[in-house]
């Protein structure tokens, strides 16, 4: 019995696997071949082309949701309410574990209404190299560069990239990861610095980097007297190709801490073959008002690294006990609530990227044959 339970699980995996290739390869394509058919509207019709982007790449990341749900990997929310935030300019900063990060994030963000249309990536630069780097490339997400010689050439070209791409195309939600790269990589490092220079030793997260936080800051941070979810978040200044005026401000900095069961991170590898067992994965959430964030640098360093000690205070707890501490971090937190995902709507995605790709490959045919006889 405990054999055939073996090769079952085996036949699992690479059943799941099968699927998971096969599903880049009729979705990805399918995200290129429309945007190329519709690239004439980025010129002459340029928000309803953003606007159809948009929900293709919110298609796309669906079925990357459905991979660590249908492997039985849940999400459970808790902390802050996010709802005032879900239609505003809001930075997300979230300490990074492993590979399994974007992936869930990606799942919880697929059950918020009009997030990941609108949701813009900062990742490193290897990334782009990806199967996944031309869905980035065309949705216009930020590669940075990691290393100190490349840091301050790469955090212009940041600026650079807020200004031409994230306010004129709308975008509501950027992702950021401070700590610059997976904990098991950085611990030791982060480790070494804290106690050269009198920090915090830091065991569940490293030592944030503050350079990609301050340009953000210091490119669309609101104005000081500015309110969270008010209508003073534009400028005219931005009113380009008469496209009309854009919001400006980043309004929202949303806390997110991941937390894996027993301190023990969930991969990409998992969540493709699900040879890990089901679990739950937790985020818990902290929102400060942009505004509130220090401009000075050395005030936001000493900001950053504190929602950094903190996220260490909590997944300590929660390492321990099971249980997350929310007295002294949250005001009025929510109770924990599982993401639910909608299995109809990834069906029904299934069906239109299935479709989209016979179409596309009936047209190429049509074309190829035209020029071929």
């Amino acid at each position: 019995m405990e054999y055939f339970n073996g090769v079952g699980f085996l036949c699992k995996c690479f059943l799941r696997t099968m699927f998971v290739i096969l599903n880049n390869m009729y979705c990805i394509p399918t995200y290129v071949v429309w945007m190329v058919m519709i690239f004439p509207l980025k010129r002459y019709h340029p928000d309803l082309y953003w606007k159809i982007e948009g929900h293709f790449f919110h298609w796309l990341l669906a079925m990357v949701s459905m991979w660590s749900w249908s492997a039985g990997y849940d999400i459970v929310e808790l902390g802050d309410d996010i709802r005032t935030c879900l239609e505003d300019q809001t930075l997300v900063i979230a300490n990074h574990q492993s590979t399994a990060d974007v992936p869930l994030l990606m799942a919880t963000f697929n059950t918020k209404k009009n997030v990941l249309p609108n949701l813009m990536w900062i990742m490193d630069r290897i990334f782009k190299y990806t199967n996944f780097g031309i869905v980035s490339i065309l949705h216009e997400d930020f590669f940075i560069v990691s290393g100190k010689d490349k840091r301050d050439e790469s955090l212009q070209a940041l600026v650079k990239h807020l200004r031409d791409s994230y306010i004129p195309r709308r975008r509501k939600w950027m992702v950021l990861f401070p700590e610059g790269g997976f904990l098991r990589k950085r611990r030791e490092t982060s480790q070494r610095f804290a106690l050269k220079n009198n920090l915090p030793v830091l065991q569940h997260v490293s030592l944030p980097r503050v350079g990609a936080l301050q340009t953000i800051v210091d490119t669309v941070g609101p104005d000081k007297s500015s309110n969270p979810g008010g209508n003073n978040n534009t400028d005219p200044a931005h009113n380009l190709d008469g496209m009309g005026v854009y919001p400006t401000h980043v309004n929202w900095v949303l806390d997110i801490t991941i937390a894996y069961p027993e301190g023990k991170p969930l991969d990409l590898g998992a969540i493709v073959t699900g040879y890990r067992k089901p679990c739950k994965t937790f985020l818990f959430y902290r929102l400060f008002p942009c505004r509130d964030v220090p401009r000075d640098h050395e005030a936001m360093t000493k900001w950053l690294y504190d929602r950094f000690v903190e996220k260490e205070a909590l997944l300590d707890a929660y390492y321990k006990t099971g249980k997350f501490p929310t007295e002294g971090f949250c005001a009025s937190p929510v109770p924990p609530q599982e993401v639910s995902q909608d299995c109809l709507r990834f069906a029904i995605l299934h069906l239109f990227f299935i479709t989209s790709s016979y179409i596309h490959f009936q047209l190429l045919s049509y074309v190829v044959s035209y020029f071929w006889y």
